[in-house]
């Protein structure tokens, strides 16, 4: 095939693009089952290890403090080396420290599998963006990147269906060796299949045209220093580290949140972590969705962008009163809404990079974006562990996550009112 040649008028576009994203999804199915093992089993790890709060505050703090340095790097090689190399070696890296966790004998050896699994996963989103950069144009890279972010909500919901079985049958430590070696099937099937768009034998002509039809990037390289003076660069980034934080909570803190609230364990988590997760699914493709439709029936990206932002930081508003649900369902719901609309949040929030930066950037941008997400996520988690320890109620944690959305979109907007193109 002769990719530089036009395609035919009546050549109807492929969707091959959309095999790329299917992978993607995968890989974050799998990125957060191992993410999640450790807050799932908490309980248990904490009652046989005697961790106080603190402790498994800790446990969360350096997780994020590797993330965080790690994630600006990956952005920078992903730029460098593509996202078909960086993301099968961070993908290498973070299934061999999840199943390192399975020899982790006291809260030491369980920090340094942490840390590692941050170093391998802090790839996993940068590596994403840039795949759908690579093969999306800028009209369905919310969409696409609210399908492959929905594989995080897939992650959450396999895992309580997973592990508390492998557990109750074979101990902890099989919960982290079947999850690990099941996830490591992944790794040959992307590299076999993922080459940039006129690189691929299995890309139509018309399907090429179609993901390049948005105007040529500027060719030179950019580097941070300069990506650093620009306004684009702060709105995605300090919008991360206002949401970023939420997210974690959920994800690492939830399960404990059930069981001290409701009196759920290992056996009743599945229902409504499940329920939650399965809501969560539908704000990340609804959100991008969302914005990708208002763009084809003629708004502009700022204001399909931010259209739904602000209905996703609305929606996210009642989970300040989550502590006060009477059943354990009535929680469910309100928890739920706010983890869609963090998702719906989220998609549009990362498409902010490729919509306004060359793709040169795109890896970079979000890599300083991902290390000030995780930095926020340190602070809230001792935070976290400070008040749980000191008040024993997720009340004001909840009203922190509650307000979050709304003052990120008012940062974004302040320094980006307008959403166009980065001149460099």
């Amino acid at each position: 095939m002769d990719v530089s040649a036009a395609p035919a008028p009546s050549e109807k576009i492929g969707r091959y693009r959309w095999v790329i994203v299917s992978l993607l999804f995968a890989a974050m199915v799998i990125n957060y089952v191992d993410r999640q093992t450790i807050g799932l089993l908490k309980p248990n790890l904490s009652k046989e290890f005697g961790w106080s709060e603190g402790d498994y505050a800790d446990l969360v703090f350096y997780f994020q403090l590797s993330y965080a340095i790690a994630y600006l790097a990956w952005g920078k090689i992903m730029d460098k080396i593509g996202a078909r190399w960086g993301f099968g070696i961070a993908f290498a890296i973070w299934q061999i420290a999840h199943i390192a966790h399975a020899g982790a004998r006291g809260l030491s050896g369980f920090i340094f599998a942490r840390m590692g699994l941050g170093v391998g996963e802090a790839g996993g989103f940068p590596g994403g963006i840039k795949a759908v950069a690579e093969w999306f144009p800028k009209k369905e890279r919310a969409f696409a990147t609210g399908i492959f972010n929905a594989g995080t909500n897939i992650g959450a919901i396999v895992t309580p269906l997973v592990v508390p079985g492998i557990t109750l049958a074979f101990g902890w430590q099989m919960a982290f060796i079947v999850t690990g070696v099941a996830g490591l099937i992944w790794l040959p099937i992307w590299l076999l299949v993922y080459r940039r768009p006129r690189e691929h034998k299995k890309l139509g002509a018309a399907e090429l045209a179609h993901i390049e039809q948005d105007p040529a990037d500027p060719v030179e390289k950019i580097g941070w220093a300069k990506l650093l003076t620009k306004r684009e660069t702060w709105a995605y980034s300090l919008g991360k580290f206002l949401i970023d934080p939420i997210w974690w909570m959920f994800l690492f803190w939830l399960p404990d949140f059930l069981g001290k609230r409701y009196g759920l364990d290992l056996k009743t988590f599945g229902p409504p972590l499940i329920a939650i997760y399965l809501l969560s699914d539908v704000g990340s493709v609804g959100g991008g969705w969302l914005s990708s439709n208002l763009m084809k029936r003629g708004w502009s990206i700022n204001a399909a962008r931010k259209t739904t932002m602000l209905v996703c930081a609305l929606l996210a508003v009642p989970v300040m009163f989550a502590s006060f649900a009477s059943n354990v369902w009535l929680a469910v719901l309100i928890i739920g809404v706010a983890t869609a609309a963090h998702q719906g949040f989220s998609a549009n929030l990362y498409t902010l990079p490729s919509d306004v930066f060359p793709r040169a950037a795109v890896g970079s941008v979000v890599g300083i974006g991902g290390m000030l997400g995780a930095l926020g996520g340190m602070v809230f988690s001792k935070y976290i562990g400070k008040v749980l320890e000191d008040i024993g109620t997720y009340t004001p944690i909840f009203v922190v996550a509650g307000t979050a959305y709304l003052i990120a979109l008012l940062v974004v907007h302040l320094l980006t009112p307008k959403m166009e193109p980065v001149k460099i």
